[in-house]
């Protein structure tokens, strides 16, 4: 038999007898006067004598995280809201089912205490017990050296004991939860509308990525888990709601990595009435607004980086500008604008790339926008640890997006970028239904060459387009990847409470 099997069995006899004493193995609530968090604000800056003057009675609940027995006494120390108070039970105090009660105690059970608070001779703030109330026993043991673990996944796929153990851990997803709250107060004061739009969806559009594939029985159809909310938004900017988001799930069949995980969070939003510039300075006051609501300040750690998220320090430059600027020295002279107006002069500066530098794979029957965006990514991408903006992007890899007035193979598109890693993205929405026809025929064509992410053909997106869409500007942003900036965490497992695991090791099966 296991050590985790011998020690559950253990604590089963120890619940059969704590029933014996009268306390029922899974009460059904307990009622407090104070949380622990409560207690510790409350009444921490208070002396032995303030608490005694008048007494300071009450009732708390919690898990054992440590526990000492010394003869007819003994303290332990109650865990709630991540925060720790001690307890000091007597045996004199509690009577001799309450005592045998506490020696049947593990680390990890759940119980209620009511007595009144007191400094001990070391002048820590504890409870005086004349009442403990049995809540929950704790079947498994709690890891010992929880941070010494090596497999990392074991937190993941146990993250209620990560959580348990590690108080950093809870704070990361409380900060979290700020930033999502951050973001929809400051919407909500411009005037937006949460709304909600279908996670099944028949067309997987509003992004290129590959879908995952679902099955309804009753109509007998495929459908899609939604990969973008951006197509249901943009139907309800035709259909008069001028201002709306979503903070929503997407879900795309992709890889897994340290800035992927196939379920995320972002949120969407759209303004009638204005274009990427517009929606680009709401995108920046945005996160400029979470980082102080989230953090306090403005300035965050990153790794070995402090990243300043004031609005002064943000970068803003266009993706060719941006290619020309980290142009590596050992590619030779920085390109110039001129270099990337053909097909022709794209593919030599590829060749300039990849003599000197590195390999970036060339298809000439590609877009030689494909090859610019790519390029990009080898080129810039790494050194955009600060906040900037990168706008205008080829057309080719942007099928939703509004064209530039005086350059038509390039759009009016952004992207925000911090950590070396894209948070935003957003772009002046394109709301010509025959352009729209034409791109998503585009679209087709990239997916007859094998392109398993362009876009399908959507229909009824042209028809809503056709009944008139007014001038606009949309946005998407990483909610998981603008998390992992603000709590200095350096994969998105470590801010999504579960994130997709391969499947667990059958131990037995191994044997």
């Amino acid at each position: 038999m296991a050590l985790d099997e011998k020690i559950y069995e253990l604590r089963r006899e120890k619940l059969k007898q704590i029933e014996a004493l009268g306390q029922p193995a899974y009460p059904h609530k307990y009622e407090f006067t104070h949380t622990l968090p409560q207690v510790l604000s409350d009444y921490s800056d208070k002396t032995a004598e303030q608490l005694e003057a008048p007494r300071v009675n009450l009732r708390v609940a919690g898990r054992i995280m440590a526990i000492r027995l010394m003869g007819k006494a003994g303290f332990a120390h109650l865990q709630q809201s991540g925060q720790r108070l001690q307890i000091y039970v007597k045996k004199d105090a509690v009577g001799d089912k309450g005592f045998e009660l506490y020696k049947l105690l593990d680390l990890g059970d759940h119980i209620g205490v009511s007595g009144y608070l007191f400094r001990t001779r070391t002048g820590e703030l504890s409870v005086h017990v004349d009442e403990i109330t049995f809540l929950s026993k704790d079947l498994l043991p709690l890891p010992e050296k929880w941070h010494g673990l090596t497999d990392v996944e074991l937190r993941y796929r146990q993250r209620y004991l990560d959580l348990i153990m590690n108080p950093e851990v809870r704070e990361v997803f409380l900060k979290r939860s700020k930033l999502v709250q951050s973001l929809r107060r400051s919407l909500d004061a411009q005037g937006f509308v949460e709304v909600e739009t279908p996670m099944m969806q028949p067309i997987a559009g509003g992004a290129v990525a590959r879908p995952f594939v679902t099955h309804h029985n009753t109509l007998d159809m495929d459908l899609y888990l939604r990969i973008a909310p951006e197509l249901y938004l943009k139907r309800l900017t035709v259909g008069g709601l001028d201002r709306v988001y979503e903070i929503n799930r997407n879900f795309r069949n992709e890889g897994l990595g340290w800035r992927w995980n196939p379920e995320f969070t972002m949120l969407e939003f759209y303004q009638s009435y204005t274009d990427f510039r517009g929606v680009m300075d709401l995108t920046q006051n945005l996160i400029e607004q979470a980082a102080k609501d989230v953090t306090g300040g403005t300035k965050t750690k990153w790794g070995e980086n402090e990243i300043d998220w004031t609005g002064s320090n943000w970068q803003r430059m266009t993706m060719r500008e941006a290619i020309i600027r980290y142009w590596p020295d050992a590619a030779g002279t920085k390109p110039a604008m001129s270099d990337f107006a053909s097909q022709d002069s794209v593919k030599a500066l590829v060749q300039r790339f990849n003599t000197a530098h590195a390999h970036i794979a060339y298809d000439p029957n590609e877009p030689p926008g494909k090859t610019v965006a790519n390029l990009f990514e080898e080129t810039a991408e790494e050194h955009l640890i600060q906040p900037t903006i990168i706008y205008e992007f080829p057309a080719a890899v942007s099928p939703l997006s509004k064209n530039k007035a005086d350059e038509p193979d390039w759009v009016e598109r952004f992207e925000v970028f911090a950590g070396k890693m894209e948070i935003a993205n957003g772009f002046s929405e394109l709301n010509d239904p025959e352009e729209q026809r034409r791109r998503f025929e585009q679209q087709l064509k990239e997916r007859e060459r094998g392109d398993e992410e362009a876009h399908q053909m959507d229909e009824d997106y042209i028809r809503a387009l056709s009944y008139g869409m007014p001038p606009a500007g949309g946005v998407g942003v990483g909610v998981d990847r603008l998390a992992m900036l603000l709590t200095d965490s350096h994969t998105i497992r470590d801010v999504i409470l579960f994130p997709l695991l391969r499947p667990e090791k059958d131990s037995a099966t191994e044997e």
